[in-house]
């Protein structure tokens, strides 16, 4: 609806993981390194965690873009499945074909793979979203997998992607086996204050606003109070100031604008 209005090519705060518009904050950067040296080093089991809305998806599929040809790559976004269902997911995302789709054979034909992989000088990694919702079962089995490997590497790099209460989950004494083998973790903060300020123009630029838009000084300050900088919480909250500023017709959003803003989103009156 205001796209016209900014002239802009495209909506810049969707909640959508779109790794075209990643904000690399410091802890993101740190993130990245953490992955790519964990994957390229071939060191088995990482995990990433983070707040909700802190952009772990979207890290994901930055770090999948930014892969050489030579990693394949299974990403997984459910992961309630239960393990058989679990892998045939796996091997669907690496365009395995299977006959026979019973726990066995499922891993024989991925451990198959993986030394075809291995035997071309490919690695293979397996991304899992939103793992603090496995089961045990499928966690146990993840964890199977993670035993292929041959006298002096891995042949599956295993990312873990989750919540904070992954972390938990791992600390379970039916799991201390999966826990053990973790060689890489990384925790994904909030941004701060001045890398909120970053972040808004850095996002609308990339949606082509070419400085038209402004939030203001107290604005960038009323949204980083009230979102405590998760970028998830701060698209929801810019993309309804921009929406209220096209409806008042102004290119600059103050700190009333974001205060009007959030009642509206709080379901409050603004009488």
């Amino acid at each position: 609806m205001y796209r016209e209005f900014y002239s802009l090519k495209e909506n810049p705060f969707n909640v959508t993981s779109d790794p075209s518009f990643l904000y690399l904050s410091p802890t993101h950067v740190e993130a990245l390194d953490h992955l790519r040296y964990g994957i390229e080093q071939r060191k088995g089991f990482l995990t990433i965690t983070g707040e909700i809305g802190a952009g772990k998806t979207t890290l994901c599929r930055a770090l999948i873009n930014r892969l050489d040809s030579k990693v394949k790559v299974a990403f997984i976004l459910n992961a309630v499945l239960p393990e058989i269902q679990l892998l045939e997911a796996i091997v669907e995302d690496f365009g395995i074909t299977v006959e026979k789709r019973t726990k066995g054979a499922l891993i024989k034909k991925i451990n198959k793979f993986l030394l075809e992989q291995l035997s071309l000088g490919n690695n293979a990694v397996l991304i899992i979203d939103e793992a603090q919702n496995m089961r045990f079962s499928a966690l146990e089995t993840v964890r199977m997998l993670s035993n292929l490997e041959t006298e002096k590497e891995k042949l599956l790099q295993i990312v873990l992607v989750g919540q904070p209460q992954l972390k938990d989950k791992l600390n379970a004494p039916e799991l201390v086996q999966l826990k053990q083998r973790i060689a890489v973790r990384f925790h994904i903060r909030a941004l701060n204050e001045l890398e909120v300020a970053d972040y808004i123009p850095h996002r609308l630029a990339i949606a082509g606003s070419q400085g038209r838009v402004v939030f203001s000084d107290s604005a960038i300050k009323a949204i980083f109070t009230h979102t405590g900088g998760v970028p998830r919480l701060i698209n929801i909250l810019a993309d309804k100031a921009l929406l209220r500023g096209f409806v008042q017709e102004t290119f600059t959003l103050d700190h009333n604008h974001i205060q009007a803003c959030i009642k509206e989103l709080e379901g409050e009156s603004l009488a």
